[in-house]
């Protein structure tokens, strides 16, 4: 991989860190190139069965580099060639067969929430802060912010967060449904544990449900339920739930 995205592949946990931590993890054009080249290699590999994202230092992401923005000799164009390149690679990540797993530290911020929640389980630290960030700066939301967020939490909930620039602290996140879990000590070992057993378990069956959930905002409640008919019947004759239920029906006799 990169100097500042590094990915390994090991007991079926590809383990996908942010490695900028002199920059709180924000995101310039190389970056967030190479954060797409490694979702792909992800995607690619056969091996894959759940993935970890984490982002090292004191904090996951800040969000776009800043300092890049106001260097580029072309700073829209920069811009959004940098927001197109890494809202494709979340895009792609959004899309992976396989369920995902964040551990989250310090802060989240600007397009730092997007690239969180493009995760399915998003594990924090107690002290974690969370916040938008753009107005500060004169921006709008960008890597599918204005999708993603509203979502998660509602719509006018969202608007506060974009509009008055609200702090939020970790506990306020999780009432707010912003992420699924507080860790009282290290996040990433949480986070870890969470992956490994979803490694062991049945990973092909817990991908094609986030999936189905992901899909959902943009068909039909008809369309949903024949997506779900078609995918538990192509499951049923697969190998992990002929093991599976064989194993089930077994403990019962």
């Amino acid at each position: 991989m990169s100097e500042t995205i590094d990915l390994t592949i090991s007991d079926g946990i590809a383990h996908l860190v942010l490695n900028r931590p002199e920059s709180a993890n924000a995101f310039d054009l190389p970056t967030a190139t190479a954060f797409g080249a490694a979702v792909d290699e992800i995607a690619a590999s056969p091996d894959v069965r759940v993935v970890l994202l984490s982002g090292a230092g004191k904090r996951f992401c800040a969000g776009g580099d800043v300092a890049s923005f106001d260097a580029a000799d072309d700073p829209q164009a920069y811009i959004r060639e940098l927001a197109d390149v890494l809202d494709a690679a979340m895009q792609r990540f959004a899309a992976l067969p396989v369920a995902t797993v964040v551990a989250v530290q310090g802060a989240a911020a600007g397009a730092g929430l997007s690239v969180m929640l493009g995760a399915d389980v998003i594990v924090v630290h107690p002290s974690t802060k969370f916040v938008t960030a753009y107005a500060g700066i004169g921006l709008t939301p960008d890597i599918g912010l204005s999708w993603l967020l509203p979502r998660a939490v509602g719509q006018v909930r969202a608007l506060d967060l974009l509009i008055t620039g609200r702090v939020l602290d970790a506990r306020t996140a999780l009432d707010w449904g912003l992420v699924t879990e507080v860790a009282e000590d290290d996040p990433l070992t949480r986070a870890r544990e969470i992956a490994a057993t979803i490694a062991g378990g049945a990973s092909g069956a817990l991908g094609e449900a986030r999936r189905l959930v992901r899909s959902s905002w943009s068909v039909s409640r008809s369309e949903a339920g024949d997506e779900e008919g078609r995918t538990i019947a192509e499951r049923v004759g697969g190998d992990e739930a002929q093991q599976l239920i064989s194993a089930f029906v077994g403990r019962g006799r």
